[in-house]
């Protein structure tokens, strides 16, 4: 896809559950491991092809004008004045250490605004290319609704800088009615917070302006509506403008809970809430029991409620080989009755996900890591892409293919290629993935002081060559990853080739004593789908004894 001025190609079409497609979770400085401030974001979408978008730094003369294009559809919505000076934006995070997610919550349809300008996806790049701080960023993207028009559904966004994280949710006022009603929350430094398409703020303080910034209006105008009655301090910005239901707990707050209960053992008491059982909220943020380091933010995104009571991958809907995945839609029916898939952290139809993280105490260009990864975060491969970057890699380069052009030079392309064979037979293939992706993050990880280090040094000499050494190292990085993921996948093809396994010694397929290919295992399906399978079949396969 090509980029037309701001935006116009980068297509992200939602289906009909959109509002349950993507996931964020934020960790303060002091609750993370090594005084980083992380935002991690998920974007889902089965019409979102997974590349890294870049915006250099420019300057633009007085005058000049922005054309802005829904990032959903690509549609043209209108004009806005071009700052004079713009900011190096690489993905989500700017060369500030600004970065910036998001969820979509939709709430109250009568609340959407099609005259308005500016749209969420707008209203993030945006920022980015004009914010040196977190609560900038809130003064740009609430400034420009209120003065443009906010084209979107509810949205939730995280907003982090490497001293400050913040959640801000914010809904549109409906037709011809211009702005937005938002609240804006600080997360304490010790916390970490998570949003997966529900609204998530409540009560709020009235009256800390540190902490917590908010619409003028952003009570008064739910009480003119009707959604509010009560008393200012009792006003819950969820209740009012997204009310709750079945599928804002079961599909969106269950990832949240998933969240909170791998950092916090006290949150196993909200199972039912995750489950749609009860309607007692969570907390916004919470304190984890332990400090909690990137590879543990990493692992979090990889979450398909393993070993919790929403774990789906020992019925039958997982197939004989387990797998923790299904096949939309999300909801379906049987004799007029409606049921429903699980909706885990990680699923197939992730464009790109990453993980954010921001550190104070270096330089701003070598500070920043967006470690970003494309398709299924459960089996991708994180990146380090350094916020000051100047060049995309290759192999996640905008026109590098799309959803309806395969390219074998496209990470996303083969990511998919490997992860639609592993589906097929998960409970086996996901080993040999996560064996590769263990070795090239860690291989990042062991790597990583000496580069920041060399780095460093070229920083106090010259930026700029900082800026090169740090892009070329990414980029080299990402080529040579996806190159072995590509060796993955010609290795999972023939090893698993028709149902049977080639056998193998010390990682070499064996051959027997003439040089043909042993003959392979035929491990059929695992004892429980076979009484499965005679549950259902009764005698039908049963070998009759001939006399």
């Amino acid at each position: 896809m090509r980029k037309k001025v701001f935006l116009a190609t980068l297509v992200f079409f939602f289906t009909i559950y959109h509002v349950f497609a993507c996931t964020n979770f934020l960790i303060g400085k002091k609750a993370s491991k090594d005084g980083s401030t992380l935002i991690s974001y998920a974007a889902d979408s089965f019409s979102l092809y997974g590349e890294l978008y870049h915006w250099p730094a420019r300057t633009y003369k007085a005058g000049e004008m922005l054309d802005v294009y829904e990032w959903d559809t690509g549609k043209y919505l209108g004009k806005i004045p071009q700052a004079t000076q713009t900011y190096n934006v690489i993905g989500n995070m700017n060369e500030y250490q600004v970065a910036i997610g998001e969820t979509t919550f939709g709430g109250r349809i009568e609340l959407v605004d099609t005259t308005g300008i500016i749209d969420y996806g707008s209203l993030i790049y945006i920022a980015l290319q004009r914010a040196k701080t977190a609560r900038e960023a809130i003064k740009i993207m609430t400034d420009l609704v209120a003065e443009y028009g906010y084209y979107s559904e509810g949205e939730s966004f995280s907003i982090a800088d490497p001293n400050e994280i913040w959640i801000m949710e914010m809904i549109g006022k409906g037709p011809k009615n211009k702005g937005a009603v938002w609240v804006a929350i600080r997360i304490p430094d010790d916390c970490v917070c998570a949003h997966a398409n529900h609204a998530r703020i409540h009560q709020f303080p009235l009256n800390d302006p540190e902490n917590c910034l908010y619409a003028p209006d952003v009570i008064s105008f739910a009480r003119e509506k009707g959604y509010f009655t009560g008393k200012d301090s009792e006003f819950s910005f969820s209740k009012a403008y997204a009310p709750l239901d079945f599928g804002a707990l079961r599909f969106c707050e269950a990832r949240v809970w998933s969240f909170f209960n791998r950092v916090n053992k006290n949150m196993a008491r909200y199972v039912s809430y995750a489950k749609g059982e009860t309607t007692e909220p969570m907390p916004l943020y919470i304190r984890p029991d332990r400090k909690i380091s990137v590879e543990d933010a990493h692992a979090y995104m990889r979450d398909h409620y393993e070993n919790t009571d929403l774990d789906w991958r020992f019925d039958v809907g997982a197939g004989p080989f387990n797998c923790p995945y299904r096949w939309s839609p999300l909801t379906w029916k049987v004799d007029s009755v409606e049921y429903f898939n699980e909706r885990p952290i990680a699923t197939q139809q992730t464009g790109f996900s990453f993980v954010a993280q921001m550190r104070s105490w270096l330089p701003n260009e070598i500070g920043g890591i967006l470690w970003f990864g494309v398709d299924d975060a459960a089996q991708n491969v994180y990146y380090p892409i350094y916020c000051g970057n100047i060049k995309v890699p290759e192999e996640m380069e905008v026109g590098n293919g799309d959803l309806l052009t395969f390219s074998w030079t496209s990470a996303f392309w083969i990511h998919n290629w490997v992860s639609n064979m592993v589906y097929s037979r998960y409970k086996d293939m996901i080993k040999d993935v996560q064996k590769l992706q263990n070795t090239l993050e860690t291989g990042v990880r062991n790597n990583q002081a000496e580069i920041e280090k060399e780095a460093l040094n070229l920083y106090k000499k010259k930026k700029t060559d900082a800026v090169n050494y740090l892009t070329n190292y990414t980029n080299s990085t990402v080529k040579d990853g996806v190159a072995q993921w590509k060796k993955l996948g010609e290795y999972l093809l023939v090893k698993y080739i028709d149902g049977v396994i080639k056998k193998e010694e010390n990682g070499v397929f064996k051959r027997n004593p003439y040089g043909k290919p042993a003959f392979p295992n035929r491990p059929g399906y695992p004892e429980d789908h076979y009484r499965r399978i005679i549950k259902e079949t009764g005698n039908r396969y049963k070998v009759i004894q001939i006399n």
